[in-house]
């Protein structure tokens, strides 16, 4: 299993499960996407959860298959994973441990309600490898402001769950220990509603930042496969992070 599905009632889960770090994989984000419209149409669903087995949510996409000519395939699909969890029609709550990187990370930046356990790390390295986190480019700015955006995806040095909660990213931290319930308490509050009227809460919520946002996931995606793949610099830091050495910058 890759991703494992479950409905509680009105609860739906979708969990990572790729061990040991939940790397998203070409398998793992076509397995997501085939949950996510499962129950996308799903009559008793109100509200879903989404989460990470064992001690991490994700380390992000596996670095291989950023190569050429895997990258050609690798991007469409995890851009089209994170615009269908993007505009997943019900409340989305992101439950985060351990690690939250890279294209981990991107993906809860599309959920409504981050919760995160007190050791969670957020984070964008992309940049150590020389490229960018396309989704992130399209997503974070309206999350946490221009300004700490720009910092993480320059920096690329990961951040706590009481930073990320400092600039509302995190709506709430809990004790590793007590993540399981604090999620479940969030769920639960939101499953006593309507599901009808959930779905025209989120129509509205959103308004147009729907479309805005799958346009810029669209773009973002072009850019990187079209811009940041064409260098040589994106191509060496992959290398260089597979082959476990220093990269050598090109001079400019």
């Amino acid at each position: 299993m890759t991703v494992t599905r479950s409905l509680d009632g009105a609860v739906g889960r979708l969990t990572l499960d790729n061990p040991p770090l939940n790397i998203l994989t070409r398998e793992v984000l076509g397995r997501l996407r085939a949950e996510l419209a499962a129950l996308a149409v799903e009559p008793r669903l109100r509200v879903l959860l989404l989460s990470g087995a064992g001690k991490h949510f994700s380390a992000g996409a596996d670095v291989r298959e950023h190569l050429p000519p895997e990258h050609a395939a690798l991007i469409p699909e995890f851009m089209d994973t994170v615009a269908m969890l993007d505009a997943f029609p019900l409340p989305v709550v992101a439950a985060v441990q351990g690690r939250c990187l890279g294209g981990g990370f991107e993906l809860v930046q599309a959920a409504d309600i981050i919760v995160a356990g007190e050791g969670a790390v957020f984070g964008q390295p992309e940049i150590l490898l020389g490229v960018i986190p396309p989704a992130a480019c399209a997503l974070l700015p309206a999350r946490v402001g221009r300004a700490v955006a720009a910092e993480l995806v320059y920096g690329g040095d990961p951040i706590t769950a009481a930073e990320a909660a400092s600039v509302g990213l995190v709506r709430r931290v809990a004790a590793d220990g007590e993540l399981a319930a604090a999620v479940a308490a969030v769920a639960d509050r939101i499953a006593r509603h309507s599901a009808a009227v959930l779905r025209l809460a989120k129509r509205a919520l959103r308004g147009g930042e729907a479309a805005a946002s799958a346009a810029a996931l669209r773009g973002q995606g072009e850019l990187y496969l079209h811009g940041v793949m064409t260098t040589q610099d994106a191509l060496e830091g992959l290398l260089a992070f597979v082959e476990k050495r220093t990269p050598a910058w090109a001079d400019r």
